[in-house]
């Protein structure tokens, strides 16, 4: 069990804060990424991001292995691991049409594209649409299955991790006792792996630096300022989900968004600083654990949001799709928004865990739509990176807030847990007493 209290946090030096140390890393970042781009650029500067964010995903199979192992082997109930995930799906698929709808109306309403007179290297699609031409349904689905168990680890492909995991979970489950020396290495292993967490976000200041040193650095203030309009757009859109939307969904369950929000600042500033929401999905594991979920439905529900809940994504397909369709004026019937919808609901998911998801999605969006709209997407490309930061910051917040619902809905939150979290009459922020004393 944790424990601290907001006077024991206070005693605390703000300079060993992680969340603290992260905005500081990010903001300096920025500074030498504005001021110095050559250094910045430099390919040392970029591996401090990118090691940091390789460091995470390294223990990513093994925490998605063991959390999701452990929590059914201990359910002894398999008819309750296939109503959380039905409950899962049906949230996510509720929430990810609210988020695509908001995309589709706030495009339409406010014409973010219009009058646009820039313009992009076509060139510098190609590669994420011959990778969306790829895409098919049961490519996806067969994808699913990997070819190897060895190889769904080393590739870390999350959904493949996780269907070999349902099935180990399913096969400790029918053994019971036989496989207790099984089950309880493989709960010694879980708290091991957050142990190497917790030593691993010693680095996300450093991560953090080099990521937004290079970003701004290799991308600069131009770009940004040439598609303001669409950024803000895209941000404002995010906001009102989270606040709107998941907001209203958080006080059905009994919490608020915002307090929610503050217990995850830390994630959500290594997703800013990374633009990766991989990054932090191990610590927001633990953290929904100790907010009162149950360890089975965090398990299940938090790597396969990852896939199939991507509320970010599917607000940036929509607004991007109509954002382009008006800067280049070729017009959108409403059959065709509709097809966008229905698309785009299947194309979120098929590029899970693909460097350049979002782009990838978009591009088989577009083409089905519309192929003539496939060349605007190098009108967008170069802000996609500022976009992903956004992308990735509502995706992590969609996921938590989905986890703690399946976890009310299937009647194992912990209110107490969860309110004392809210309330911080515990300190969230330290996952090591957490990761030793658990």
């Amino acid at each position: 069990m944790t424990v601290g209290t907001d006077a024991g946090a206070a005693r605390k030096p703000f300079y060993t804060v992680l969340y603290i140390q992260v905005l500081i890393g990010i903001v300096l970042g920025g500074i030498v990424g504005w001021l110095w781009p050559a250094f910045a650029t430099n390919d040392w500067i970029k591996a401090l991001g990118d090691m940091f964010v390789s460091l995470i995903r390294m223990v990513i199979p093994l925490i998605i292995f063991c959390t999701v192992v452990s929590g059914i082997a201990h359910i002894n109930n398999a008819r309750k691991v296939g109503r959380v995930g039905i409950k899962a799906l049906v949230y996510f698929e509720i929430v990810s049409t609210f988020a695509l709808i908001l995309g589709l109306v706030v495009g339409e309403l406010l014409q973010p594209g219009a009058g646009f007179s820039g313009h992009g290297d076509a060139n510098a699609v190609a590669t994420f649409a011959k990778q969306a031409d790829a895409m098919k349904t049961i490519d996806m689905v067969t994808h699913l299955v990997p070819s190897s168990a060895i190889g769904a680890f080393a590739s870390g492909d999350i959904l493949q991790v996780l269907l070999f995991s349902i099935l180990f979970g399913f096969s400790l489950m029918a053994l019971g006792e036989r496989a207790k020396l099984v089950t309880d290495f493989i709960d010694q292993a879980t708290h091991v792996v957050f142990g190497i967490i917790a030593i691993v976000m010693k680095a996300a200041p450093i991560g953090a630096f080099g990521a937004m040193a290079f970003t701004i650095g290799r991308y600069g203030t131009g770009a940004i300022v040439n598609l303001l309009g669409l950024i803000a757009v895209f941000y404002i859109t995010a906001i009102i989900f989270v606040v709107v939307v998941l907001g209203l969904i958080a006080r059905i369950a009994g919490f608020n968004i915002f307090r929610y929000l503050a217990y995850i600042k830390d994630e959500l500033l290594i997703v800013l600083g990374t633009s990766s929401s991989e990054s932090a999905l191990p610590q927001l594991m633990e953290k929904l654990e100790r907010l009162g979920c149950s360890k089975s439905v965090v398990g299940l529900v938090v790597p396969t949001g990852y896939s199939f809940n991507l509320d970010g994504t599917n607000i940036y397909m929509t607004l991007a799709t109509l954002f382009i369709s008006q800067a280049l004026g070729v017009h959108i019937s409403f059959e065709q928004e509709i097809t966008i919808l229905l698309v785009a609901m299947l194309t979120s998911k098929g590029a899970s865990g693909i460097t350049g998801a979002g782009f990838i999605t978009l591009a088989a969006t577009l083409a089905v739509v519309s192929p003539e709209l496939v060349p605007g997407m190098a009108i967008v490309l170069g802000i996609d990176k500022f976009m992903s930061e956004c992308r990735a910051l509502t995706n992590i917040t969609g996921n938590g807030v989905a986890t703690i619902i399946v976890s009310w809905w299937e009647g194992e939150l912990d209110r107490d847990k969860l309110n004392a979290a809210l309330r911080r009459d515990i300190d969230p922020s330290d996952v090591e007493t957490a990761v030793t004393t658990g």
